[in-house]
């Protein structure tokens, strides 16, 4: 059993979907300790089957687990295994660590009431916890779980619990990037701010230098509400206090319409200047359901495929978290299995392809499209490598960072990959809008110039959808 100085005042209980939510998290706990009950290992076992993100992640844990256990004997591992020589052996770059890893070597006395019997994973891991507390008085034991109600029931019965929170990509998601700023009254004629311009090739560009330019990034997009015209796009930051912008394309004209297109709103205008901007690599939309996200990426996409040829295709992916019960397996080789998944797509190439050629003018498109358009699944993407692709990654807010980590590696040269999602809208278990990948990319990506993003808000689909948004 435990045997440590009184060193350490903490010793963390760790839940089982901890583990498989973040494998790294054996060694983000610091100088503290960490503690595994023997249920939690039994249940490790059973969920390492399989091709999922999850088994994958289990199965990391156990060649940590393997890694610390590695010429120790049965006296050393009741002593507590340390974490520090593990890390500087394996190379890994997550968060040093001088604490230890305990696991349970002996049957502890749970003593939990009668309602809550000890076989359940959770109450087992409440017992453990409740047990320490009385062998360990000199240390607070935490339990850290990403299980909402076993973090409840913990409460009750005065025992602490956390959420697993290292995970977060910011503390509130209010703070999130979003793309734009306005700029105050007056902007243009402060005295403390020096502005040169230029055009090049029908393009007007200033170079701005000023004290409160500082937090601008590379491909924000500047406003002014009183002025209309006055939209304009960051594009390089030479110092923290000079910056060059370029006057934003206006896309809400017929003449200047995308694929037929034409933008609704301020947002919607930044968002198609971003998406047909060649020089940028990366672009992420947010937004609520009806802000334009997948018409606009698709109407840009097709533009830069068929018309400029930029891209060779189209490449339409998305995770596929069904909403209500799922449906079972579905026939038919992958793009037939992605089928249903993709109905956003369907709708909006209906929209698309509205041409004045009648019934035989729309297949003829259609027939054209479907050349152009692919559609995958996430499932596959390992290992490819994708050149000169026009890549649509919709529902992003349901993949984690690693996955999105993995998606976005597998671009090559001229590839453009567009990520689109509403983390208010989050299906996959324990993610949360500050846990997303989506927002993982937003906040790591706003400082690289290749990089572009915008927050829609205002919904343009129908007055309907618009008051029921609002009042439902």
């Amino acid at each position: 059993m435990l045997k440590r100085d009184n060193d350490r005042l903490r010793l963390f209980v760790l839940d089982t979907n901890v583990l498989m939510h973040d494998p790294a998290s054996l060694f983000r706990f610091h100088e503290h300790d960490i503690y595994l009950p023997m249920a939690v290992l039994e249940e490790l076992d059973k969920g390492k089957k399989g091709m999922s993100e999850m088994a994958r992640n289990v199965r990391q844990v156990s060649r940590f687990l393997d890694g610390f256990m590695s010429g120790a004997d049965q006296e050393k591992i009741a002593a507590g295994l340390p974490l520090t020589p593990f890390i500087e052996n394996s190379g890994s770059h997550t968060t040093a660590a001088n604490g230890r890893i305990f696991f349970q070597t002996a049957p502890l006395d749970l003593d939990l009431p009668a309602s809550l019997p000890g076989s359940n994973l959770d109450n087992h891991i409440l017992g453990t916890a409740q047990a320490l507390q009385k062998i360990h008085r000199d240390h607070t034991v935490i339990i850290v779980s990403k299980d909402i109600n076993l973090r409840i029931k913990a409460a009750v019965l005065g025992i602490p619990a956390e959420d697993y929170a290292n995970d977060q990509v910011l503390d509130d998601v209010s703070l999130l990037y979003t793309g734009q700023e306005e700029l105050p009254e007056g902007f243009w004629t402060c005295h403390d701010k020096a502005v040169e311009s230029r055009q090049a090739a029908g393009r007007t560009f200033y170079k701005i230098k000023g004290p409160d330019i500082a937090d601008w990034y590379p491909s924000q997009c500047l406003y002014c509400e009183e002025d209309e015209c006055c939209e304009a796009i960051v594009r390089e930051k030479p110092s923290p206090t000079a910056a060059i912008i370029e006057l934003a394309e206006d896309f809400r004209s017929p003449r200047h319409n995308v694929w037929g297109i034409t933008a609704r709103n301020r947002e919607q205008n930044f968002a198609l200047n971003l998406l047909m901007d060649p020089g940028l690599d990366f672009v992420t939309l947010l937004g609520a359901a009806g802000t334009g996200k997948t018409l606009l990426a698709l109407a840009a996409g097709l533009s830069q495929v068929l018309d400029r040829n930029l891209y060779r295709e189209i490449i339409m992916t998305r995770e596929t978290v069904p909403v209500g019960e799922d449906i079972g397996f579905l026939p038919g080789t992958e793009e037939e299995k992605m089928t249903p998944w993709m109905g956003a797509l369907m709708d909006n190439l209906e929209v698309l392809t509205q041409t004045e050629g009648g019934e035989w003018g729309r297949a003829a498109t259609n027939d054209l499209l479907r050349n152009r358009i692919r559609i995958s699944s996430l499932n596959f993407m390992r290992g490819r490598t994708f050149l000169r692709k026009y890549i649509i990654l919709d529902e992003a807010q349901n993949l984690t960072a690693k996955q999105m980590k993995t998606l976005i590696t597998r671009a090559g040269p001229g590839t453009k990959i567009v990520c689109l999602g509403n983390i208010s809208q989050i299906d996959t278990p324990y993610l949360t809008e500050t846990s997303s990948g989506l927002t993982y990319v937003v906040d790591r990506f706003k400082d690289w110039a290749h990089g572009g993003h915008i927050t829609l808000i205002r919904g343009e689909r129908s007055r309907l959808a618009d008051f029921a948004s609002e009042c439902l």
